[in-house]
């Protein structure tokens, strides 16, 4: 068996443990209203809305934010947004204007209470909208992305954030177009998915990669990529 077959299949077990952990233990608590705590920090999340305690990619990629990837100053775009995790933390290290997009409307409205409970309603607004169509002709410094990690279509609202057919290559063709001169895209991805096919599509758009944060987990590897399209300087 071939290094690459053994990876697919580990990949696709792992894929496989984690939905039916979701749909067996989880999917619960999609279903009412409760109050998370995500990196000491109060979100409350909507039923139908995704839930960032639940996985660890949230958590990964608040913590990996740092002066150094969202400079002060900086106009941020965080895409599919959810309950607004990505926005808020953002917010703390940008002061400045960040704008949270999602496409499911019920994220939209969790979005903008997390924003007011966490008083940053002055520097975060919260659009609804697919991509880039509710930011048209804007440009940020940062864009911030936790994309949907399996392929297929989503059965509903909620599975939008798990399952997307063509998101990521919209999103790679697109963002040059989004970025401020020396801007960058800040991607997490998982060893469940085939990370080496999605960075290839970025530097296929001129963007040059650089892992800035990893996180190990049982079956799974966390990584925050930071992606510049040296094109745009």
């Amino acid at each position: 068996m071939s290094t690459g077959h053994r990876q697919r299949l580990n990949r696709r077990f792992w894929q496989t443990w984690r939905r039916y952990r979701f749909r067996l233990f989880q999917r619960h608590r999609h279903n009412r209203l409760v109050l998370e705590w995500v990196a000491a920090r109060p979100f409350l999340i909507l039923p139908e809305v995704f839930n960032p305690t639940l996985f660890f990619t949230s958590d990964f990629m608040v913590r990996s934010l740092n002066e150094q990837l969202i400079p002060p100053g900086s106009r941020v775009l965080d895409l599919g947004t959810g309950s607004g995790v990505g926005a808020v933390f953002a917010a703390q290290l940008a002061a400045r204007q960040v704008v949270a997009v999602d496409i499911n409307p019920t994220a939209v409205r969790c979005a903008r209470i997390n924003v007011m409970l966490n008083e940053l309603e002055n520097c975060v607004e919260v659009r609804q909208g697919d991509l880039f169509t509710a930011v048209p002709g804007e440009k940020f410094d940062v864009i911030l992305f936790n994309p949907p990690y399996f392929q297929g279509e989503p059965q509903d609202m909620l599975d939008r954030a798990f399952h997307a057919t063509g998101v990521i290559e919209r999103f790679a063709a697109e963002s040059a177009g989004h970025l401020n001169p020396g801007g960058s895209v800040l991607l997490v991805s998982s060893s469940l998915t085939a990370v080496d096919a999605i960075l290839h599509l970025f530097q296929a758009q001129g963007f040059t990669p650089q892992m800035v944060a990893q996180q190990n987990l049982r079956g799974e590897t966390l990584w925050l990529h930071r992606l510049e399209n040296l094109q745009n300087r």
